[in-house]
């Protein structure tokens, strides 16, 4: 659906991918597995970012064995570093492949600095960066010319058409990917992301990926099975999702199936997979 659509790659295992909630036997299964069968149709990125530097290499190694066309970096969490560690680390698995390095401050609680990123932009494998800080961040990287995509679903048309961004790396693609590929590349459409705006303020009303989890299930994609943390959104929010799909036009999201509300008891939590 998303090749149909025109999405340029997939990220498997990232955070809306639920790679921290996975083994890395899982997690490199799953990137060979994507590979396998859509490596010659759409980019495969491989998430395979760790807060330990000796995690990121093996992963990054195992990845690349498995035949991703790239990796997906974070830096480290939880047991932050200096940027000199910053630095490092980068430069550690840089050599094995093209790299995109992912800035999330909200979910590792530590910003990439400006000159880490530039330090590390004259590696060869150094494909771009994965903005979240917002529209001035994505500007000074667009004008120093090093590639950059909004992390952002709700700054992405912006971010993109007024200050250089590339593209966007998407949740709500799951879901419309082909709105999103409009919205990206058929240039500016301000009344197309106005229109859009509701379906990323649901999908971010809890922590990403529990909205968009209910959603996949909602439309029959995926089973509404959820590994603990994450549990679905309250009934009302359901309902709310239906609403908003029947304003965007069914035709548009993912899946066959009538989007329906689903009982609590629709839902499996699981806490051992």
């Amino acid at each position: 659906m998303q090749i149909e659509s025109g999405t340029d790659g997939v990220i498997v295992g990232g955070t809306t991918g639920e790679g921290h909630l996975m083994s890395w036997d899982e997690h490199i299964m799953l990137i060979g597995h994507t590979v396998n069968c859509f490596g010659t149709k759409i980019k495969v990125i491989g998430n395979t970012g760790s807060n330990s530097t000796g995690e990121a290499v093996h992963a990054t190694e195992q990845g690349f064995a498995v035949g991703m066309h790239a990796a997906l970096h974070i830096n480290p969490y939880y047991g932050k570093t200096s940027t000199e560690g910053l630095i490092s680390h980068f430069e550690h698995v840089l050599p094995m492949g093209p790299t995109i390095i992912y800035n999330v401050p909200s979910r590792t609680s530590q910003d990439i600095p400006l000159p880490v990123i530039e330090a590390v932009s004259r590696h060869t494998n150094m494909a771009g960066v994965k903005e979240c800080v917002g529209h001035e961040r994505v500007k000074c990287y667009a004008d120093k010319a090093i590639t950059v995509w909004s992390g952002n679903d709700d700054e992405c048309h912006d971010s993109r058409w007024k200050y250089g961004a590339t593209g966007v790396i998407s949740v709500a693609s799951n879901l419309v990917p082909g709105l999103m590929r409009n919205l990206m590349y058929e240039g500016r459409n301000a009344v197309l992301n106005e229109k859009l705006l509701p379906l990323m303020s649901w999908l971010f009303c809890q922590p990403n990926p529990i909205g968009l989890n209910t959603a996949l299930a909602q439309l029959g994609v995926a089973r509404p099975v959820f590994r603990l943390p994450y549990v679905p959104l309250p009934h009302e929010k359901r309902a709310e999702f239906v609403r908003i799909v029947e304003a965007i036009g069914r035709e548009h999201f993912v899946g066959q199936k009538e989007v329906q509300v689903l009982d609590d008891d629709d839902f499996v939590l699981i806490s051992r997979y």
